[in-house]
């Protein structure tokens, strides 16, 4: 059972760098590229850049699901904006763990 909640969370992680990846790529959310750019010119490496990033969304599609409610774009920009410091540093919801 163990194995299966792991490999559960190896896909997870991977599409939600893969979704941080698209938007990065498409411009889409803007604050996706300039977050990346931002974390890249203060010396974060590109792998940890979209692990926070992924964090980010996971935390967001978190509070969207546990609250009934559409995506908030807005809330997930400025959160996207305020990295390197992730959600659960500044007392919001606590990210899932990969």
């Amino acid at each position: 059972m163990h194995d299966n909640d792991d490999n559960d969370d190896a896909f997870t992680e991977a599409r939600l760098i893969e979704a941080i990846e698209n938007q990065i790529e498409a411009d889409d959310p803007p604050a996706a590229r300039a977050t990346c750019n931002k974390l890249t010119l203060v010396g974060y490496p590109r792998d940890e850049i979209l692990q926070m990033m992924a964090l980010v969304l996971a935390d967001e599609i978190g509070a969207m699901l546990a609250a009934d409610r559409p995506f908030d774009r807005n809330a997930y920009e400025l959160a996207l904006r305020r990295l390197p410091e992730l959600p659960d540093e500044r007392g919001e919801n606590p990210s899932p763990a990969f």
